[in-house]
């Protein structure tokens, strides 16, 4: 309890490129273990080198995990992981071939996001690979993920376009808003996928200075709305949003 009240809702500093861990006076021990710099390496490690699919399911959760929420720690493992140059690692992963690697990484990079200056960089560098995990569109098929896996996708990619602009216009220079709106209206999507892709939609047109250049390439405002009267009512998996942990 000591621990995790040291600091509670701290703000994400946008202009904090490196935060420093607190300074110890004894050595970690314990469940203190699992939240020291030492394991931040130790994971970027593992993402990196391992190619066992349940090893890089399980580091990628664990970060996930460690980086949910707003307690002290979070948000230092959030800032020690881009410094340890382990965004990249974590979003080379969306291109795996195993689903199970690709939903745990998406959970990992929207935690991350919650970081101004890592929401600054996985939009930059993310958007695309997320994008075409996303069920639809004219480029080469998507894998065909379960609902779970697309919803957890469509949640990390509003994550990271929310108060991020260029995010916004990188999703829509991928293919992204096509997508979006072939979920919402396609009819055969779940409602849960429908909710989640509206959102982002929603996100989108909140940018007025996207309006007009998505206007002029034929998009309508009624297209950036919820649309459930065409959705499927078949739901898979959980009926909630595991959104952190």
């Amino acid at each position: 309890d000591e621990w995790f009240s040291r600091g509670k809702k701290l703000p994400e500093d946008a202009g904090a490129d490196t935060v420093d861990f607190p300074k110890r006076t004894t050595p970690a021990k314990g469940y203190e273990l699992l939240f020291q710099p030492e394991v931040v390496r130790i994971y970027i490690s593992l993402l990196k080198e391992s190619k066992t699919p349940a090893i890089l399911e399980a580091s990628a959760g664990a970060i996930q995990n460690l980086c949910a929420g707003s307690w002290t720690y979070g948000r230092y493992i959030r800032s020690a992981l881009r410094q340890e140059k382990g965004l990249s690692a974590i979003a080379d992963l969306l291109t795996h071939d195993s689903e199970r690697v690709v939903k745990a990484t998406s959970g990992a990079l929207r935690n991350l996001a919650v970081d101004l200056r890592n929401k600054e960089l996985i939009g930059k560098h993310a958007i695309p690979n997320l994008v075409k995990n996303l069920p639809g569109g004219q480029q080469t098929p998507a894998k065909n993920l379960s609902e779970d896996t697309v919803v957890s996708i469509l949640n990390t990619i509003n994550e990271v376009i929310v108060d991020n602009l260029e995010a916004a216009k990188k999703l829509r220079e991928t293919q992204g808003i096509e997508k979006l709106v072939l979920i919402n209206k396609s009819g055969n999507r779940s409602e849960r996928e429908v909710r989640a892709a509206a959102l982002v939609l929603q996100t989108v047109w909140g940018y007025k200075e996207l309006r007009k250049p998505l206007e002029k390439e034929g998009w309508k405002k009624s297209d950036f709305q919820v649309n459930l009267s065409n959705a499927s009512r078949t739901q898979g998996g959980n009926s909630f949003d595991d959104s952190t942990l």
